[in-house]
């Protein structure tokens, strides 16, 4: 008997860190190549913000991505459409790395985006098909600890690769990465959801489906409001490498190095969340830290303005992204708080709301070229202001809603 549960144990495992693996290349998919931003300018002949330009078709693919894959994973299962979506990641990772121009890149990264939100959905799925409820919790823990830790390392070895080839064998990793990922899925991956073609998949149906979870006033909110923090990140992401290499004169290496550091505030701050909520609510945590994103976006503008020193910048940086590990994993909890049955959907809107918001973002911000930061300081406080303002408004019109959400834990 307890060699039959040590197997168990060593199963749930595997499957975690395949799992893992899966929900971390979108992460990588972002960041590796943003080292890469001045090489890719040079072959191109264009000016480094609008490299910027693929960033925004990715952020699109992702969202229409979760969006495709949360009903046709209901319908055919887990496992065949995830090595369907695999297969077309390193299809279109090989387009990359043979882009000619940048519109060949844009499109690219598109289908790019595409195969990678399979992994994303099919992630979160097959931890509640395979775990226990009580070990869902631990299981997420865990892979949103490795989805953390991709964008600490991803800059690094990105610009580890430019240093010593060049930008287009980042995709040609990214291609070897997607292809063990393919070979692991395939062997160790359980499909333990049966296929469901009984799911209707014709699109008025399904859009009928998430209009009716849009219309529920505390999902529209918290979703909103969390999707203009991604907003305001997906800004810092894209204006990052034009910022810190170009106005900052950052090596390649140590613009890696710096991106890993921000990223590591955000897992801390993540972590940190797991202690504060012990303590206080997550509506009351995320009205709170609402309001000290608000703060440093304005000090953020006021620093651009009058201080443009990297010190400062840095800081206020750090202690936004900081603040960022709060307020996405609780705007995304209270967004989901009225659902039971319909959570899958609600979460593949609320995924997909966050990526349209950083595609938006980004494109704002590579439409500017240049060495300008405070483009990226405006766009970074009109999200939080907004996101704040639908906090202060929901509670001011929803008295009844608030109730319910204040004992949320």
């Amino acid at each position: 008997m307890p060699s039959t549960t040590l197997t168990h144990k060593k199963k749930q495992q595997i499957i975690l860190w395949v799992l893992g693996t899966l929900i971390a290349l979108g992460p990588l998919s972002i960041d590796m190549y943003l080292p890469a931003f001045e090489q890719i300018a040079q072959d191109f002949s264009i000016p480094k913000s609008q490299v910027g330009y693929s960033l925004t078709t990715y952020f699109i693919g992702i969202a229409l991505g979760q969006l495709m894959y949360g009903p046709v994973m209901d319908k055919f299962g887990r496992k065949t459409p995830l090595l369907f979506g695999l297969v077309l990641y390193i299809f279109a990772a090989l387009i990359c790395f043979f882009s000619p121009n940048i519109w060949w890149l844009m499109a690219a990264r598109f289908l790019q985006a595409i195969g990678a939100s399979a992994g994303m959905v099919a992630s979160k799925a097959v931890v509640r098909d395979v775990f226990k409820p009580e070990e869902v919790a631990r299981a997420i823990s865990f892979l949103m600890l490795i989805m953390g830790g991709a964008p600490i390392v991803a800059p690094t070895l990105g610009g580890f690769i430019i240093h010593h080839l060049h930008w287009p064998y980042i995709f040609l990793a990214l291609v070897i990465v997607a292809s063990l990922m393919f070979v692991s899925v395939f062997r160790f991956l359980p499909d333990n959801f049966p296929a469901d073609y009984s799911v209707n998949l014709n699109p008025i149906e399904v859009t009928k489906k998430y209009v009716g979870i849009f219309k529920n006033k505390i999902f529209l909110t918290y979703s909103l409001a969390g999707s203009l923090c991604i907003g305001a990140l997906f800004a810092y992401i894209a204006n990052a490498p034009v910022l810190f290499t170009d106005k900052f004169h950052f090596t390649e290496l140590q613009f890696g190095w710096l991106f890993g550091l921000n990223a590591a505030g955000l897992i801390a701050g993540s972590q940190l969340n797991r202690v504060v909520l012990k303590r206080f609510s997550t509506y009351q945590t995320t009205k709170f830290v609402g309001f000290i994103l608000l703060v440093f976006s304005i000090l953020l503008v006021v620093f651009s303005l009058y201080v443009d020193h990297y010190i400062s910048i840095l800081g206020c940086l750090f202690v936004i992204l900081f603040l960022l590990g709060f307020q996405n994993p609780n705007t995304t909890a209270l967004s989901l708080y009225p659902f039971t049955r319909k959570a899958g959907r609600a979460s593949a809107l609320v995924g997909s709301f966050k990526m349209i918001l950083g595609a938006v973002a980004s494109f704002v911000i590579s439409s500017f070229s240049g060495q300008y930061l405070l483009p990226m300081a405006i766009c970074i406080f009109l999200c939080f202001l907004l996101s704040y303002v639908l906090l202060i408004g929901f509670e001011w019109k929803e008295k009844a809603a608030v109730s319910f959400l204040k004992s949320a834990k």
